[in-house]
């Protein structure tokens, strides 16, 4: 038995050492390089500049969400659609995606006399070579911070002007974008929050009767949730909660 272990040991030992004869043997072929290169070998000076404007152009798409969010009416357009639907206590329903594309294009259709407006004093005439990069920044800055300016309060603006020890401008076209973006997002975040108070109270009504009537029934050990969300559920289908929501956000952005 041990002749054959050690028979069997050599033989594996002389098969290794074979195997990697051959293997050193055969030639080995180089890894083949890899070059990557933004524009011709011709390019001279604009090689450089092409790579400087797709660098900016990846930077300007990973800040675009901020952008979507902090500067348009995303942001209480979706909060107070998340309170309808935590007032109505359904958890998950509609889904976040329902609320989120639902807030999305009510964005684009409020925004859209702004975007309008961007699109015809800086996009087009960019596009066509009418004017320099800088001056289309400048000129979709214009529309932008008339929509901004007309939904901040004073107060939230005196905020960040105070604390930038920025002198009272004579028009929101001198307002500073960094002084004015905030401004407006801190702005929208307390008019969503009035907003969804108001939403709250009609439920939370229901809830407290329906937990009244539980408990002089004697029935405590039944969640009051069970009972209550049927008839928030249905008092919202029957005045058509989901139209006069999106009527009140779409009035709260009319100048």
């Amino acid at each position: 038995m041990k002749n054959k272990i050690l028979i069997a040991t050599l033989l594996l030992t002389l098969w290794s050492v074979f195997a990697v004869a051959v293997a050193s043997a055969e030639p080995v072929d180089p890894i083949p390089g890899i070059n990557i290169q933004i524009g011709g070998e011709d390019a001279g000076s604009g090689a450089g500049t092409s790579s400087l404007s797709l660098i900016l152009i990846i930077t300007v798409l990973s800040v675009a969400p901020a952008i979507l969010v902090l500067m348009t009416s995303f942001t209480r357009i979706v909060i107070v659609l998340g309170f309808v639907r935590s007032s109505l206590g359904t958890q998950t329903m509609p889904p976040n995606q329902v609320l989120v594309g639902l807030a999305l294009f009510l964005t684009l259709f409020v925004m859209s006399p702004t975007l309008s407006t961007v699109n015809e004093v800086a996009l087009q005439p960019y596009i066509k070579g009418e004017i320099s990069q800088t001056e289309a920044l400048e000129k979709a800055a214009e529309p932008m911070k008339k929509f901004m300016y007309s939904h901040t309060r004073e107060k939230d603006l005196q905020l960040f002007m105070g604390y930038t020890k920025t002198e009272k401008p004579e028009s929101y076209e001198d307002l500073p974008i960094t002084v004015l973006v905030p401004a407006f997002a801190i702005s929208e975040l307390k008019t969503a929050f009035q907003m969804g108070f108001m939403i709250f109270i009609p439920f939370l009504i229901i809830d407290i009767v329906v937990s009244s009537v539980l408990m002089a029934m004697g029935m405590m050990m039944l969640p009051p949730v069970m009972i209550s969300l049927p008839f928030k559920i249905l008092l919202f289908v029957l005045v058509d909660g989901w139209y006069l929501v999106v009527k009140s956000l779409l009035a709260s952005f009319t100048p």
